[in-house]
């Protein structure tokens, strides 16, 4: 893993509510362990040491009484067989020890020696003196290795670990209706409002559930406002197209005289860009719509190109300066719906004429075979755009600050309608600053059949 991963990785666990929510847990299992096992260590080291030593010394003394005066090793040999204790004798008559001399003792030897014993090398000792002058000393043999406390040390540590990584795996799967929440919420934020969230314990709800609902909720009213938006422009559109028609037929059938030949002509230009803005608005309903249906046919997309830049240059010249670079596999034809990509295409090229200056080298327009289809770029050489406005250039009826003069600004349907038209093959829309000048690149897949 690289420095970058491990650095990104640990600051999304930091800031991780799954992750923070088990360190507490375990913060709190440790500090109730550690809490328990100090206070039954106190409670036994101060409560039962004042009663356990005089049995021990007393016991102790019971043992020197049985060994005899002068000790007998045959008797410290029998107690030694009978009880888990190593016997040492030491005096005048008599050295003798029972077996090897334990290493260590338990852990709570140096706690446990008695009065009258003595401590060396970290085990409990217990000596006695005799009236003959000899030493015996008692020392408590180690505990099996099944009782070994480092043992329980690891397997309490174990324990610890595996309630651990249930307590996650429980905090996971709780947390997991956070997750569907947010990744529903970038869903609607984009516009997708199917599937809505999952909403688990519907029938019992909780915090976490009521909030799904909610945002379900909020989501399906902002469709049907959305849906109801869309079906008031449809029903103006509609409605306008008619009397817009008989507008356009008497206006063409003026007198033309050179009196009125100008607002004649200033007329039907208005008209014309009345009729295609409703057209604009109709056809990007349509692609809105999730019923959206492509009329696929074998298409030439260089010289559907060439074609339109011809029919454009008829009315607006600057059109005809427009550099066309075609990549030559790409004559072969596509299955495209070629009324909808000529859509693109016109809505692309005018935008960047309009934003083209007249000193400064024409727009250009790219149409490449790519690695995964069809890649068409067009570019001006104007001032740009702002990088904050980037991403809004394509919504609906938005225009930049610096676009919305009426002699160099549209009426923001145009990047809106071309990004439509790429959705609608599947493809995707980007928007960069190239500086200077605006580049729009429109991918789309290939589709062979």
């Amino acid at each position: 893993m690289s420095d970058a991963a491990r650095s990104s990785w640990w600051r999304r666990a930091r800031h991780s509510l799954r992750v923070r929510l088990v360190l507490l847990f375990l913060l709190l299992a440790v500090a109730m362990s550690a809490a328990f096992l100090g206070g039954v260590g106190k409670a036994f080291s101060t409560g039962w040491r004042g009663a356990v030593d005089p049995l021990i010394g007393d016991y102790a003394d019971r043992l020197v009484a049985e060994i005899g005066t002068p000790p007998s090793a045959e008797r410290a040999q029998a107690i030694a067989a009978r009880l888990p204790l190593t016997v040492r004798i030491a005096g005048p008559q008599l050295n003798w020890a029972s077996g090897a001399w334990p290493r260590r003792g338990p852990p709570w030897a140096r706690e446990a020696a008695g009065a009258g014993g003595g401590v060396a090398h970290d085990r409990a000792v217990v000596s006695r003196t005799t009236t003959d002058g000899h030493r015996i000393d008692f020392a408590l043999n180690a505990r099996p290795a099944a009782e070994d406390p480092a043992r329980f040390v690891w397997l309490t540590l174990a324990g610890l670990l595996a309630l651990t990584a249930l307590a996650y795996g429980v905090v996971h799967r709780m947390l997991r209706p956070i997750r569907d929440i947010g990744a529903g919420a970038r869903r609607f934020g984009a516009g997708q409002f199917a599937p809505p969230i999952p909403v688990r314990h519907a029938r019992h709800p909780d915090e976490l559930s009521e909030l799904a609902l909610t945002v379900n909720q909020m989501a399906a009213d902002i469709q049907q406002m959305l849906d109801a938006k869309r079906a008031l422009l449809l029903a103006i559109s509609h409605e306008l197209r008619s009397p817009l028609t008989r507008a356009r037929l008497n206006a063409e059938l003026l007198p033309e005289d050179a009196a009125t030949q100008p607002a004649r002509a200033a007329l039907l230009r208005d008209l014309a860009q009345m009729r295609e803005l409703i057209t604009d608005l109709l056809e990007s309903e349509r692609l809105a719509s999730p019923h959206a249906a492509l009329q696929r046919e074998p298409t030439a997309l260089p010289a559907l190109a060439r074609t339109l830049i011809d029919d454009m240059a008829a009315t607006q010249p600057a059109a005809a300066t427009l550099r066309l670079h075609a990549d030559a596999a790409l004559d072969a034809p596509l299955p495209l719906d070629a009324g909808r990509l000529r859509l693109l295409l016109r809505n692309l090229i005018d935008n960047a004429l309009r934003h083209s200056p007249l000193a400064g080298p024409p727009p250009e327009l790219h149409l490449r075979r790519g690695a995964e289809g069809v890649e068409i770029e067009v570019r001006d050489h104007g001032p740009g755009v702002p990088p904050a406005q980037l991403a809004q250039l394509a919504e609906p009826f938005y225009r930049p600050d610096g676009a919305r003069q009426r002699g160099t600004g549209g009426v923001g349907l145009g990047l809106y309608l071309a990004r439509m038209v790429a959705q609608a093959h599947g493809g995707r829309f980007t928007v960069r600053n190239a500086e200077p000048g605006l580049v729009v690149r429109v991918e789309l897949p290939d589709h062979k059949g």
